[in-house]
């Protein structure tokens, strides 16, 4: 069982970190950064401290791994920060796994968030044995153009700053994958949304429970075979869940990768599967015939799946938090989620 972090509150200290891409610490996008950390500091009251290394741009970070893992070691070490926020994900984070003191932070349970490339963050997280946030990160919803949305903020309070039960969790209304350039004359331009279709159910009927895991499915493939790869025990009863990231894979890909899946035995081992919009909707329907293809040929077509989910690489103005190593209840005659309490 994965410990949960202990709740976020008005003033508490929480630290930014740059895993993966060094982008928050470029001029050009710096502003980018201080849009989002303002945020965390006026919506939500904390006070945020950014670590050594984080925002020394993206030339360095890329040639220093090791400085980026020491200053996520840093973060966990330090007692008066209560959560620790990525920045951006990127695409090589795998390479800090060499740096990482997998003791420093299971003696120091926290909140952590963020997404894509971040995913192999939330493995040491999970290996070191407690539970992490796929979610947000501050170049993106925590700085989005304007404002953030009044109901992205609802959720962070609801899963980060409550230790109540989130409860039913529904659709988004609008999405948007719109291309705006992070230019800071483009700061008070809001981008353009689109009418979001809800939950599909892929298959499968009743109601199943289990421990969130997944991620960005592409770098998901980085961590297998290597030490962060959970336990086999792990997977049983999990509910899997995999988002796609902008570079949009084919949807050969996604059949591949599925059937390493269920090649490992997780695919019978998992209670059911969730699965982000794709980002711009390209191969919607694509993927969802790749999927389907896959439990055919296992002979899972009982196994419950959900779709079209509110994670990930697009933005929607109903913006979720799955997480890893929780409990979800997955509902698929009614197409809702449920969850308990994510934090003590």
């Amino acid at each position: 069982m994965l410990i949960k972090p202990n709740r976020l509150r008005a003033g508490d200290k929480v630290a930014t970190v740059s895993p993966s891409w060094g982008g928050a610490g470029e001029p050009a996008i710096r502003w980018r950064y201080e849009q989002g950390i303002e945020r965390l500091k006026t919506v939500f009251g904390l006070k945020v401290v950014p670590m050594p290394n984080s925002l020394k741009g993206a030339e360095y970070l890329y040639n220093n791994p090791k400085a980026r893992a020491e200053d996520l070691m840093t973060a966990f070490q330090d007692a008066e920060i209560k959560g620790v926020f990525a920045n951006i994900g990127g695409s090589d984070s795998i390479r800090l796994l060499p740096f990482i003191d997998f003791n420093v932070i299971k003696s120091n349970p926290k909140i952590f968030m963020g997404y894509s490339d971040v995913t192999i963050a939330h493995l040491f997280c999970h290996k070191a044995g407690i539970s992490s946030f796929y979610g947000p990160a501050i170049l993106t919803d925590f700085a989005e153009n304007v404002e953030m949305d009044a109901y992205t903020v609802e959720m962070v309070r609801r899963t980060l700053f409550s230790n109540k039960d989130i409860g039913e969790i529904q659709p988004a209304t609008e999405w948007t994958s719109e291309y705006l350039e992070w230019a800071e004359e483009n700061k008070h331009t809001r981008r353009k949304m689109q009418k979001n279709n809800g939950y599909e159910v892929l298959q499968g009927s009743g109601v199943v429970q289990g421990r969130l895991i997944g991620g960005c499915i592409e770098v998901l493939e980085f961590a297998k075979g290597t030490e962060l790869w959970p336990d086999r025990a792990y997977w049983e009863n999990s509910i899997l869940f995999f988002e796609t990231s902008e570079e949009k894979p084919e949807p050969d890909y996604i059949a591949y990768w599925l059937r390493n899946y269920a090649a490992q035995g997780i695919l019978d081992m998992a209670s059911g599967i969730v699965f982000g919009k794709p980002q711009d909707e390209k191969y919607y329907e694509e993927y969802k015939q790749a999927i389907l293809m896959v439990m055919r040929e296992y002979g899972l077509t009982e196994l419950p799946i959900l779709y079209n989910l509110n994670f990930g690489h697009y933005r929607s103005v109903n913006k979720r938090l799955p997480i890893t190593g929780g409990f979800l209840f997955v509902i698929t005659n009614s197409r809702c989620l449920t969850t308990n309490s994510l934090v003590s």
